[in-house]
């Protein structure tokens, strides 16, 4: 999954602009996350290939590892759920998890919200 490139912003230089008009963002409401350079990409590839080595293994015989492989599975939701969770703290709302998730905000808020 690629992420989305960052965005400078725009700064908008007609003379209407720079009549002294004062600004209507609610700087309150607006996030203003900093944003960290980290290496997601590389990183998840790396597990992709570490997994599929995993199943190659398995598939010529060794058939005991066939049990580890499925509790990956479970550590894998886990995983997800703890990644949203600190999503979540951080400040990212249901539906900017939702979207990288491709599900509804509606979705993600049931499968990892805590309950009512």
């Amino acid at each position: 999954m690629s992420h989305p490139p960052v965005l400078t912003p725009y700064r908008d230089s007609s003379p209407a602009a720079s009549s002294g008009r004062h600004d209507s963002v609610n700087h309150r409401l607006t996030a203003n996350r900093p944003r960290r350079p980290v290496e997601n990409d590389e990183y998840a590839s790396f597990a992709r290939r570490v997994l599929r080595a995993y199943a190659r293994r398995i598939a010529t015989g060794d058939i005991d590892a066939l049990t580890a492989m499925t509790d990956l599975s479970a550590e894998i939701d886990t995983a997800i759920g703890q990644a949203v969770t600190g999503l979540r703290s951080f400040g990212y709302s249901w539906a900017e998890i939702g979207s990288r998730l491709g599900i509804t905000r509606q979705a993600a808020q049931q499968r990892w919200g805590s309950p009512a």
